[in-house]
């Protein structure tokens, strides 16, 4: 059987890098690459015997915002929300916007069916299914001696 997510095997702990980033002192690309200003988001990975469940933390967007997609047995999720605000009083008129971005991807495994994946977005959270094929055997995990 495959696996559906990698863990994160920084050397800082999670806290620090979704505070500072994955290294704190790289100052130079935190103010001058705003390209790689793009959020990943918390995901929970449920597997039972006929199908994987994937649940990304996303609050603030709407459905309209998220684009799924799967490629060459990879899971692709992103959105991407403008935010904007305006004000017009007697003296002054202040004019904001701000842009949120998430993306985060997922290596499938073989036995799922990439054709009947399946998203919905409710409260903040959007719900990925991923079914498995019944077709293809699980292999068990299995100790081989080292002769």
């Amino acid at each position: 059987m495959g696996t559906l997510a990698k863990r994160n095997g920084g050397f800082w702990p999670k806290m620090i890098q979704d505070f500072f980033g994955a290294d704190p002192f790289a100052w130079d690309e935190k103010f001058w690459l705003p390209e790689k200003a793009m959020e990943v988001p918390s995901a929970n990975v449920i597997e039972n015997d006929k199908e994987f469940k994937l649940e990304l933390s996303a609050p603030g967007f709407d459905k309209k915002d998220f684009k799924v997609e799967v490629s060459g047995g990879i899971l692709s999720v992103s959105a991407e929300k403008e935010h904007k605000k305006e004000e017009e009083k007697e003296n002054y008129r202040k004019k904001e916007f701000s842009y949120s971005s998430i993306r985060r991807s997922f290596s499938l495994p073989e036995n799922v069916l990439e054709n009947k994946i399946d998203a919905k977005y409710d409260n903040g959270i959007l719900k990925v299914l991923i079914p498995k094929n019944d077709k293809v055997e699980n292999t068990s995990k299995r100790a081989i001696t080292v002769g």
